[in-house]
């Protein structure tokens, strides 16, 4: 009540000062004592209804003794115990917990499927609504794991480029990277039926360590054909003595590795359900890729048109021999 304060000698400073003392305290100075240092806070008796706040007593320069409900109005309503803003504005902030069992993921998608747009539609002008926390932190690792996958794909078609001197090589040994993605989303798929495996942080890593290693078994059998053709081998030949050569340690890497994962998908601990995205990936596609490298990658060797070689031969006379 703006008129009452300014009648009382008082202004709104003053009477937010009387309601801090009549309720959380107000912070009067502090004390040191020489070792410690102490708050002094006013606070008033203890008051159980919002009508004993309201005849809570004031002293006042010019109207003398009143009450806090004579200098503002005290009802009684619903509304949030602090006020947040942010950019300017009044905010609200509701916290959703999923069930356990859950995933962030499945959460945030009912949220925006059912949840969000009937509330939007009741929202007066000017509001919005915004989803933060744990949904922005997953939203921004998303795409932080997109971007590093597209760096490690990169980087990764750089080295293979620099190590055969071969840009088409190298998208050769890249060629297997479908395969095992489609192998780790199956195998995630086939977890699911037994057990909840949602696509966190880590199963998200895994994807990116299994672009590391479903490239040595390419990087193995495009080598040893090129090998083969600089002996003078054509190109079929050269395929095959790949395949005899290589198929051996292929299956070899490739068994250590599944089995290396297999006890930390399968076998329940403490905390394997953290790592066990991780091992599913790896497992499944680098199963998925040791089938089908032998299979796809030299039959795409074959298809490609053998680089022809030209001599050209020059004549050069002196002295009345012939040269070439």
């Amino acid at each position: 009540n703006d008129r009452a304060i300014s009648q009382a000698g008082l202004n709104r400073a003053d009477v937010a000062n009387y309601v801090r003392a009549f309720t959380s305290g107000l912070f009067v100075s502090e004390y040191f004592d020489g070792n410690d240092r102490m708050n002094v806070i006013l606070r008033a008796e203890p008051w159980q209804t919002p009508e004993q706040l309201a005849a809570m007593p004031l002293v006042t320069p010019r109207a003398g003794n009143q009450t806090l409900g004579d200098m503002a109005y005290v009802r009684q309503t619903v509304g949030p115990s602090q006020l947040r803003r942010i950019g300017g504005k009044r905010t609200i902030s509701l916290i959703v917990r999923p069930p356990e069992g859950m995933s962030l993921d499945e959460s945030m998608d009912i949220l925006q499927q059912h949840v969000l747009p009937p509330m939007q539609q009741a929202l007066p002008e000017g509001a919005s609504l915004l989803l933060s926390g744990n949904a922005s932190q997953m939203n921004s690792a998303i795409d932080e794991m997109l971007l590093n996958f597209t760096l490690a794909l990169l980087i990764l078609l750089l080295l293979m480029t620099a190590l055969f001197r071969s840009l088409r090589d190298a998208l050769l040994v890249l060629l297997v990277m479908p395969l095992a993605i489609a192998g780790g989303v199956v195998a995630l798929a086939l977890v699911n039926l037994f057990t909840p495996q949602s696509l966190d942080l880590l199963t998200m890593i895994g994807f990116i360590i299994l672009l590391g290693l479903v490239v040595n078994n390419a990087i193995l059998l495009v080598d040893q054909t090129r090998s083969g053709e600089r002996e003078g081998l054509p190109r079929q030949q050269a395929v095959q003595q790949a395949i005899l050569l290589r198929a051996r340690p292929v299956y070899m890497s490739t068994l250590t590795s599944l089995f290396g994962m297999l006890p930390l998908m399968l076998i329940p601990g403490v905390g394997a359900e953290i790592y066990r995205g991780l091992a599913t990936v790896i497992v499944g596609g680098m199963a998925v890729s040791a089938l089908f490298t032998l299979i796809l990658l030299p039959a795409v060797l074959q298809m490609q048109r053998p680089v022809s070689m030209r001599i050209r031969s020059t004549a050069v006379t002196a002295q009345g021999n012939s040269h070439v």
